[in-house]
């Protein structure tokens, strides 16, 4: 996710719904709602505020600025240690709260809270430290973005700029952890892939620039008017300091070590199960982001069949439009049929996008009883990370001052195709992940915890799920665009193959590419990065499909269980009321509710 004009056009319309008759139910008015019992309250306060100071960049990122100053040595053995104490000692306090005594809402917290305590704890079993960051994810990426000035990290006041100074004088330390973590992988075998290491060294080239060119400079080129200046000159001769004398020798120093010491060692295999203890590993990451007990074979079965399924639909698009040639040859041409590439600047391509927002707006109320205040922009990914990026949703700030995002990564504009563009708007945007992340965040009823919990299989499975709403919003009138729709639902689908295929039953890289290219409208170049992006991180692309089909499982349950009780927009409502949660928690609520509209 992940995570994400017109900002103040739409988001206007967001903050302020056309129509009174918009319910806004809240977690207080709710039928099963009581307040928060005095003891759970407490445990959840004081949990958060410990987590806030040992997570300080989650905390930025969720809009607590108190330690914006700091990063932590996250490698460490001993930060390990603080880590393993924590989730320790409050799932110790959370049994000694008896649940039975609670009420539903409480409950639900609760089993929320006990999950993640556990998974946590069983996170930390795992020797993923000894793959500190890859090519996708991982803090030499996000300190770029924290540190261009146009992300989470604010710099409004001369006391930002010398907290993100502080920041930086922490990330040499960081640096030389991270390459002792991955010399024992090294060490114990446990390494990253050849071919993704290859990726990463120009990543870390590209930020160790000098001053005047680095994205670490941003901030500066965009000083406030009302700085004076001598606050000008101090935070400029500063800024040219840090980047010369610790962010560029830090960089250069991970890329030197990746090129010199680590890519020799690294593993010519694609799976995580190729590694010592990979088996474990895998099934650790499968139940962390599917949020279930689903075997990797089950999701692979699962997956095999929502590839046919999907296949025999596009099928029937290919009837419905005339076209002559077989389905690969169909999807094929939407990547390379000069009618699909119009656009000839990346503003083009955002304005694309932008014209869909306008077109989505007026079906959200038929859809949606609740709708964000949050704003919404749409931006392009920057060049530094475009490369190996995928479009994403960077989530706003709780408190309004930074809005949600919507990143395009465009490296062409020419060759950026339109069939697609409207369920991926849908997904990264709106309805998908700027209202589920920006509605939980707002609901203040929510312990902190909830309203910043983020659980791949519900965010990323009702994102995926909003691509099938498509049709009751008024998108995909065009068949291809439909098409496109079907296509980004079969990346998901391949995605279970694939996924479990490599980590889990010996296919290679080259055979997951070869299956994608095989089975929807993509490039070899964006194929590519997608399975590089698997390798990186095993299970992570599990979760959508599991999630998506889990809601819409529900959503039809419901339909038969009510008849003409049930209500879309009530669903959706509900769905999202209580933010992201484990898929099991989440079927429990919604069981509950379920039974209250009868």
């Amino acid at each position: 996710m992940k995570q994400f004009l017109l900002a103040g056009c739409l988001a206007a319309g967001l903050a302020a719904p056309a129509a009174p008759a918009l319910a806004q139910p809240t977690r207080a008015n709710s039928p099963k709602a009581v307040a928060l019992s005095a003891p759970l309250a407490a445990l959840f306060t004081n949990y958060w505020e410990e987590q806030a100071r040992l997570y300080p960049l989650q905390a930025t990122s969720q809009g607590d600025n108190r330690n914006n100053d700091q990063l932590p040595n996250s490698g460490t053995r001993a930060f390990r240690e603080l880590q393993r104490s924590l989730y320790a000692r409050y799932q110790g306090q959370l049994t000694r709260i008896d649940r039975r005594r609670l009420g539903a809402a409480d409950q639900t917290s609760y089993d929320v809270f006990q999950y993640e305590m556990a998974t946590r704890l069983a996170g930390l079993k795992q020797p993923t430290w000894t793959m500190p960051f890859t090519q996708f994810s991982g803090l030499p990426i996000e300190l770029a973005q924290l540190g261009a000035g146009t992300g989470a990290q604010p710099f409004k006041t001369p006391q930002d700029y010398d907290n993100w100074l502080a920041r930086v004088r922490q990330f040499p330390a960081w640096g030389d952890t991270a390459i002792a973590d991955f010399r024992h992988g090294m060490r114990t075998g446990v390494v990253l892939p050849n071919v993704l290491v290859q990726k990463m060294i120009p990543q870390l080239e590209a930020l160790a620039t000098e001053p005047a060119q680095s994205v670490f400079y941003g901030p500066i080129k965009q000083l406030p008017a009302a700085f004076s200046a001598a606050d000008k000159q101090r935070l400029t001769a500063a800024y040219a300091q840090a980047i010369g004398t610790q962010l560029v020798p830090t960089y250069r120093k991970l890329a030197a070590f990746l090129r010199d010491e680590y890519l020799p060692a690294a593993r010519t295999s694609t799976g995580i199960a190729d590694v010592p203890g990979g088996a474990d590993m895998y099934a650790y990451a499968v139940g962390y982001w599917t949020t279930t007990t689903r075997t990797p074979d089950e999701i692979y079965q699962t997956g095999q069949s929502e590839v046919a399924r999907i296949k025999a639909e596009m099928e029937q698009v290919r009837q419905q439009i005339g076209y002559q040639g077989t389905l690969p040859e169909l999807l094929a041409s939407l990547s390379t049929d000069p009618k699909f590439r119009p656009y000839k600047t990346p503003e083009d391509v955002l304005n694309g996008f932008r014209a869909i927002q306008g077109r989505v707006a007026p079906g959200l109320p038929r859809l949606f009883g609740r709708l964000p205040k949050t704003a919404f922009e749409i931006r392009q990914t920057e060049a530094f990370r475009a490369a190996t990026a995928s479009a994403q949703y960077n989530r706003g700030a709780a408190d309004g001052s930074r809005p949600g995002i919507f990143y395009v990564p465009i490296l062409d504009a020419t060759k950026f195709k339109t069939p697609g563009m409207e369920s991926l708007f849908l997904h990264e945007a709106i309805p998908g992940h700027h209202f589920q992340v920006s509605l939980q965040q707002e609901n203040t009823d929510l312990p902190k915890f909830q309203r910043f919990a983020f659980y791949s299989a519900f965010s990323e499975g009702w994102a995926l799920y909003t691509e099938s709403l498509g049709k009751e919003l008024g998108m995909y009138t065009d068949p291809y665009q439909y098409l496109g729709a079907l296509s980004a639902e079969m990346h998901r689908a391949i995605r279970l193959v694939v996924d479990v295929g490599m980590h889990a039953k010996g296919l290679t890289r080259e055979q997951a590419i070869q299956y994608m290219l095989a089975n929807e409208a993509t490039t070899e170049q964006g194929a590519t990065a997608e399975i590089e992006r698997y390798m990186a991180w095993p299970g992570q692309a599990l979760a959508y499909k599991t999630g998506q089909l889990k809601i819409r499982e529900l959503r039809t349950r419901y339909e038969k269980q009510l008849g003409n009780k049930f209500s879309l927009k009530a669903f959706h409502d509900e769905l999202l009321l209580d933010g992201a949660m484990p898929l099991a928690v989440l079927e429990r609520r919604m069981d509950a509710w379920a039974a209250r509209q009868k």
